[in-house]
């Protein structure tokens, strides 16, 4: 690990489109500055996403693991449980990272509101970090435990969006 100053936990919330964008920008820069960057995503299934194909032309200074088994609330996808040991596995490769200058734990707040994961789990991973790495945790409907422990916290909020004029997901806009 690079960094020696304290590590910061930020949190990226909001209803609005960025959240992970905003994290992959703070990736990027952690990269140009010579960081190890590591990003879980708690949610996302293993696709093909913009950003995910963008990192790996800089590995191995980012790397994306993608543990999550897709949208929680499908009736047609995962059960609850298989989301459960997703989020589980995505906590212990988030735990593995301890070499990472920056470590995004993506969505995290999604799998938290969606009671797939523990909110004392993330909190202690928190509290047993190495001292100079620097969290961003993502996703909507931030917890409030999680919004008070960190050092910032931006929330996205959504005031127009090409979704409400009928416009659909892009690549190289959306995904």
């Amino acid at each position: 690990m690079k960094e020696t100053a304290p590590g910061l936990i930020m949190v990226f919330t909001g209803a609005g489109k960025g959240k992970t964008t905003a994290a992959f920008g703070a990736a990027l820069r952690a990269v140009g500055a010579g960081w190890t960057v590591r990003i879980v995503q708690f949610v996302k299934a293993p696709l093909s996403y913009g950003e995910v194909e963008a990192a790996r032309r800089l590995a191995p200074a980012l790397e994306v693991v993608s543990a999550g088994r897709g949208f929680i609330r499908d009736d047609r996808g995962p059960s609850p449980e298989e989301h459960r040991q997703a989020a589980r596995e995505a906590l212990a490769l988030c735990r593995e990272a301890r070499e990472a200058d920056l470590l995004v734990m993506d969505e995290v707040h999604i799998a938290l509101h969606e009671h797939v994961i523990d909110l004392e789990d993330i909190i202690a991973f928190l509290d047993e970090r190495p001292p100079g790495q620097t969290v961003i945790l993502t996703g909507r409907n931030a917890h409030p435990a999680l919004i008070e422990k960190a050092d910032l916290v931006t929330e996205m909020r959504e005031i127009k969006h090409p979704y409400q004029q009928g416009i659909k997901a892009r690549k190289g806009v959306e995904f």
